[in-house]
């Protein structure tokens, strides 16, 4: 699935050290993981309450300690529920440039010769013991966080195959792939032009599909509507903004495509139970 293209393009990390830590609670401005996809891959980490993941096509409930492996290429999301969670996005290739005794794993990986489970829980507690210790060490940054960081993910990929967490040669129906890369097309036409006003005659035609069928097949795909899920992006990258910038709310409501500034804060309240002008004091 890496050759389907990408959604989020931007450096992870340094040359050297291509990691990318995120501690995620309430407070943050984009909570709600809405679906993209990266050409790197993704451990997630839940340190309280429930995240609600779709990878593809397939949703499942991760708890508590529970970790959840994405990846490269992988359309993704994540709702949560009262819950605080920790991610680490990396570059897989790092591992060739170092280490070439482990290559040969690590090849096995990039090219989806066999694709590591996507959840991990306490049926399998030495996971989520080194995934604990290698979160630890990212964010702590204690002197020599780096060793950590690079010999956790050797443990963990260690374990991955010593404990077959894995499917080896998976294949990907045609109907399935046909379908992600149609819905992966329309959001990355709504990302490109969400702070424009959008129709859904617009967006069907983004992936050449009546209104109609469209409605169905992405509320199929990601429970929600179209215009439900082309405000919420809008609404978080609002929340960033508010929380980034000293731009008044009106100007980040038409940034933002609002034309009206009361639908705005109606909007806002739905989806975040308060005001812009409260959660940009908070």
């Amino acid at each position: 699935m890496h050759d389907l293209g990408r959604n989020e393009d931007r450096p992870r990390g340094t040359y050297s050290f291509p990691f990318e830590f995120h501690h995620i609670d309430h407070t943050h401005p984009r909570y709600v993981m809405s679906y993209h996809w990266h050409v790197e891959y993704e451990i997630i980490r839940i340190l309280k309450g429930k995240l609600t993941v779709t990878l593809d096509e397939k949703s499942f409930v991760a708890n508590e300690n529970d970790v959840i492996f994405i990846h490269s290429g992988i359309l993704h999301s994540g709702i949560p529920e009262d819950c605080v969670y920790q991610c680490i996005v990396f570059d897989m290739n790092t591992f060739l440039k170092i280490n070439s005794a482990c290559a040969e794993y690590i090849q096995m990986i990039l090219h989806q010769e066999m694709m590591i489970f996507p959840h991990f829980t306490e049926e399998q507690p030495e996971i989520l013991s080194c995934i604990s210790s290698l979160f630890r060490a990212i964010s702590e940054k204690r002197t020599g966080y780096e060793l950590m960081v690079f010999g956790q993910f050797y443990h963990f990929f260690g374990l991955i195959f010593s404990n077959h967490y894995c499917l080896d040669n998976p294949t990907q129906n045609r109907k399935d792939y046909k379908r992600i890369l149609q819905l992966k097309q329309v959001l990355e036409f709504i990302e490109k032009n969400y702070a424009n006003p959008l129709t859904l005659q617009q967006l069907s035609a983004s992936v050449s599909m009546s209104p109609k069928y469209f409605c169905r097949f992405f509320s199929e795909m990601t429970h929600q509507t179209p215009m439900d899920y082309l405000n919420r992006q809008r609404i978080e990258e609002a929340c960033y903004q508010l929380a980034a910038t000293d731009d008044s709310i009106t100007e980040i409501a038409y940034r933002n495509g609002f034309n009206d500034l009361s639908y705005f804060i109606r909007t806002f309240k739905k989806y975040k139970g308060t005001t812009p002008g409260k959660y940009k004091r908070r």
